[in-house]
C-alpha cells in the first residue's frame, strides 16, 4: 500500500516538474531564443527578416540617436526609483511600527491598485493632470495659482506616471525587510547613545539594505520598458527605450533591430540583477562577521 502511494506521489511530481519545465522551454526560453536570433539577422521589406548574419543592430544602437534615448530611459527610471523609495521607505516603516491588526488593512490598500489595469490608471492621471484637470482646478480654486500648470507632455509627467504606477513594488519588499528588523538592536544603540539619525542610518538602513535593493530593481527595470505610460503621459519628446522596442516591432517592421534592443536592455536587466546578488551576499557576509 504504501509503494504505491510512494509511486503515485512520485508520478504526479513527475509529471508536475515535467510540466512546469515544458511550459517553460516553450513559451519562455523558445521566444527568447528566437529573438537572439533575429537580433543577429538582417532586415528585409518583403518577409520581415532576411537569414543574413550581422552585427550592425547592435552597431546601431551607439547612434547618437538611440543611444541618448537609451540614457534618458536610465535618467528617468533612475529618478522614478529614487521618488518611490523616498516616499515608499517612510509609508513601509509606518506600516512595519503599526499595531498588527492595522497591517493587514494598510497592506490591502497597497496591493488594491493591482486590481485595475495599469494602463486604465494612467488613462485616469490624463484626467488629474491634463490642463483642465483635477489637479489645476484645484489648485486655481485655492488661488495658488493664476493660470494652468502644463504638465501633460513633460517629463515630470512621464516620472509622476512612473511613480504612480510603480510605487506598491517598492513599498512591499521594503515593508518585508523593516518587519523582520530586531527591536532590541535599536534599543541597544539608543542605550549606547545613537540619536534618532545615527540609528536610522547606522542601524536601520544597513539592515534594510536587501529590501532596499530589491524594491530599487523592482522599480527601475519595469520603468525603463514602460511606453505607454511615455505614449500617453510624455508625448514625442520623453521616449523611453520600450517606445523604442514597440516602434521597431509595430510600426517600422524592423524586428532584427527591436531584437537586438530588446536584448540589449534584457542584459542591462540581468547585470542589475547580478548587482543584486552580490549586494545580497556582501552583506550576509559581513553580517556573519559580525555575529
Amino acid at each position: 500500500m504504501n509503494s504505491t502511494k510512494g509511486f503515485r506521489a512520485n508520478l504526479f511530481r513527475n509529471m508536475a516538474v515535467s510540466l512546469i519545465v515544458g511550459w517553460l522551454l516553450l513559451f519562455v526560453f523558445m521566444p527568447n531564443l528566437m529573438i537572439i536570433g533575429t537580433s543577429f539577422l538582417t532586415r528585409d521589406h518583403a518577409s520581415l527578416v532576411s537569414l543574413v548574419f550581422t552585427l550592425d543592430n547592435y552597431g546601431r544602437l551607439l547612434d547618437p540617436l538611440y543611444f541618448q534615448v537609451l540614457w534618458h530611459s536610465v535618467y528617468m527610471a533612475g529618478v522614478a526609483t529614487l521618488l518611490c523609495l523616498l516616499v515608499g521607505y517612510p509609508f513601509a516603516f509606518i506600516i512595519a511600527q503599526s499595531p498588527r491588526r492595522w497591517r493587514p488593512l494598510l497592506l490591502f490598500l497597497v496591493i488594491v491598485p493591482f486590481w485595475t489595469n495599469s494602463l486604465i490608471r494612467t488613462y485616469a492621471l490624463k484626467v488629474v493632470l491634463g490642463t483642465k484637470g483635477l489637479l489645476n482646478n484645484s489648485l486655481l480654486a485655492l488661488g495658488l495659482i493664476d493660470q494652468p500648470l502644463r504638465i501633460m507632455f513633460t517629463e515630470l509627467a512621464v516620472i509622476i506616471g512612473l511613480v504612480y504606477i510603480l510605487l506598491p513594488f517598492m513599498v512591499l519588499p521594503l515593508y518585508a525587510a523593516i518587519e523582520k528588523l530586531d527591536g532590541r538592536l535599536l534599543e541597544a544603540a539608543r542605550d549606547l547613545g545613537a540619536g534618532a539619525w545615527s540609528r536610522f542610518f547606522r542601524v536601520i538602513v544597513p539592515l534594510t539594505m536587501p529590501g532596499i535593493v530589491a524594491g530599487c530593481l523592482l522599480v527601475f527595470l519595469p520603468a525603463m520598458g514602460m511606453f505607454y505610460i511615455s505614449d500617453l503621459l510624455g508625448g514625442a519628446k520623453n521616449l523611453l527605450i520600450g517606445n523604442i522596442i514597440k516602434t521597431q516591432f509595430l510600426n517600422i517592421r524592423d524586428w532584427p533591430f527591436g531584437s537586438a534592443t530588446s536584448i540589449t536592455l534584457t542584459v542591462l536587466m540581468a547585470g542589475l540583477i547580478f548587482v543584486y546578488y552580490r549586494v545580497g551576499k556582501l552583506l550576509n557576509k559581513k553580517v556573519s562577521i559580525d555575529d
